[in-house]
């Protein structure tokens, strides 16, 4: 995208350049020659492209050089000061409403980089739309809204945003507007480009705005548990009260190879000739499992979990040789294996 350059006469609070910057190309358009022979009372040679630029540049740095944009319809009073006449509204519309014509200047000419013609509104234009804003559009805003904390504040601050905007504001439109060029530099917008002027002045008198209202957090709560919620049903049906599953017995294989016996054809383990009563006694006491302070209402659910052997309860006691020697009351051949060869075994890991 080429890069939009202007001169420093069209900057904010700039006053009016004594010259206008005009950059012609290689090439002069026909519509301009006539356009310059047109408007120049003392014929001028225009025969080449210096000699266009320069009969350009002086016709739109005229002091009378001063182009209408559009016109705009504004209210003379604030809203609460019109004079009614509700029998005739073309008389209350008079006397109610003026037409304001927006003027302005030419400030730069580009009919090489981006065939653009830039214009900037004159201080009598900005010193009217800045009036119209302070004395009549503030004071309809304000008594068109409701009352805040920092309600002045703001609007002080809308119009000081709308007085930086209009002095910045210039309008850029094609070079072919210029075939709207009358005596002395002056013109007019043509081909509808009044309204595109009018919109964009309409847009900087920007609304009032209250602040949003408060946002309103909603707290979501928990529904309340009953003791008939199927959540209590839940905790209280599977699972405390079943068994365990029974943990399978040791199977001792043989690393003799000698031995042919194996763990599928083996039906007698060590372990079968025992019983729960030789093993450690049951604690006295188990602590039961409640779910009683997870609810607040729901009845105590205890189920006790049985004691389960493990190796560490049976040694060295009755695991070992010592066991199949002289615990077990010369059981010493249990279940065909021989503890006298207890070398010939693989230690368990």
């Amino acid at each position: 995208m080429p890069v939009q350059l202007l001169p420093a006469s069209a900057a904010a609070f700039a006053p009016r350049a004594s010259s206008v910057n005009v950059v012609l190309g290689s090439k002069v358009e026909p519509w301009l020659t006539q356009t310059l022979k047109r408007i120049n009372r003392v014929k001028r040679p225009l025969n080449s492209v210096p000699q266009h630029q320069r009969c350009l540049t002086e016709t739109l740095s005229s002091p009378n050089a001063i182009w209408t944009l559009t016109s705009l319809m504004l209210p003379k009073t604030p809203e609460s000061d019109f004079k009614r006449d509700a029998s005739n509204p073309l008389v209350e519309a008079i006397m109610n409403y003026e037409l304001v014509h927006v003027e302005a200047y030419i400030v730069h000419v580009d009919m090489v980089l981006r065939n653009e013609v830039a214009y900037k509104l004159t201080k009598d234009t900005i010193d009217a739309l800045v009036e119209y804003h302070k004395e009549i559009h503030c004071v309809d805003a304000k008594a068109n809204t409701y009352d805040w904390t920092d309600k002045e504040q703001q609007c002080k601050k809308l119009h000081d945003d709308f007085v930086q905007d209009i002095n910045k504001f210039v309008f850029r439109t094609h070079v072919s507007a210029l075939e709207g060029l009358e005596e002395e530099g002056a013109g007019e917008l043509l081909c509808g480009k009044s309204e595109e002027v009018k919109n964009c002045i309409s847009a900087l008198m920007k609304p009032l705005l209250p602040p949003p209202p408060p946002r309103v957090v909603e707290v979501v709560r928990q529904p309340t548990l009953l003791p008939s919620s199927p959540v209590n049903n839940m905790w209280s049906q599977h699972g405390l009260h079943g068994n365990l599953a029974a943990v399978d017995s040791w199977r001792v294989l043989p690393s003799s190879p000698s031995v042919t016996s194996s763990a599928d054809s083996n039906t007698s383990p060590i372990w079968a000739p025992m019983t729960m009563d030789d093993l450690s006694p049951t604690p006295a006491f188990t602590q039961p499992h409640s779910t009683a302070g997870f609810f607040w209402s729901s009845p105590q659910v205890t189920a006790p979990i049985p004691a389960l052997p493990l190796p560490s309860m049976l040694a060295p006691a009755q695991c070992g040789v010592g066991m199949g020697m002289t615990g077990m009351g010369g059981m010493g051949g249990l279940g065909g294996f021989g503890w006298d060869r207890y070398q010939e075994y693989a230690t368990i890991m």
